[in-house]
């Protein structure tokens, strides 16, 4: 049985990931592929409990390191539950924010140290990588502006202020410049058609999905 293709969705605040996501998963289904869409933290049992304490509270809930660490433990549950089996029965994973959102959000962001975070990323992800990461990049203003326009009870990371943001969307570019075989940055102050269709391009070019 063929292996199957993970891909994530990833930016700061306020970018359309999840509405992308929806429409690239309808897309993929209409052509056959199973698909299996999902999120971080949580898309597990066990992760969504976790996600509960991240994403809710004050801004200084957690320090950067404690943060890092219950990301991670949900990410080993959601991968051995959840992500893992679906690519072994050869299905397609969209996952809205992966590894990359740790290395952006508590890592440069949050100042945990990076060996420490490779460290983690070793024992929790290993090899299981996405193919595909598309980071959907916003000017942090706009991005902001828009998370509060549909802000509901999960606020904590959008309360921690312009300058973490800054240092996030900074983040995100650097990842992509750095891995660029992975990594494709989509302008998503684009209107939401037009990234649908910078999406399926990108998703056909670097996978060879036949979509429309």
């Amino acid at each position: 049985m063929r292996h199957g293709r993970f891909i994530t969705f990833e930016g700061g605040e306020g970018g359309p990931k999840s509405t992308q996501l929806r429409r690239l998963a309808e897309t993929l289904t209409a052509t056959g592929v199973e698909v299996v869409s999902t999120r971080e933290p949580g898309g597990s049992t066990g992760a969504e409990a976790i996600r509960g304490l991240l994403v809710s509270g004050e801004a200084d809930r957690w320090s950067p390191i404690t943060e890092t660490l219950l990301m991670c433990a949900a990410r080993r549950d959601h991968l051995e539950r959840i992500i893992r089996p679906a690519l072994a029965r050869g299905a397609w994973v969209l996952c809205d924010r992966f590894a990359d959102s740790t290395r952006a959000y508590q890592g440069v962001a949050g100042a945990t140290p990076r060996d420490l975070i490779a460290t983690l990323e070793a024992h929790v992800v290993g090899d299981t990588w996405p193919d595909l990461t598309l980071i959907l990049d916003l000017p942090v203003e706009i991005g902001l502006a828009r998370a509060a326009a549909r802000a509901g009870a999960e606020t904590r990371f959008e309360s921690k202020g312009e300058a973490f943001h800054g240092r996030l969307r900074q983040a995100f570019l650097d990842i992509a410049a750095a891995e660029p075989q992975r990594c494709v940055v989509i302008d998503a102050t684009q209107d939401l058609e037009t990234v649908c269709g910078d999406v399926r391009r990108a998703v056909a070019e670097r996978l060879g999905a036949e979509i429309d």
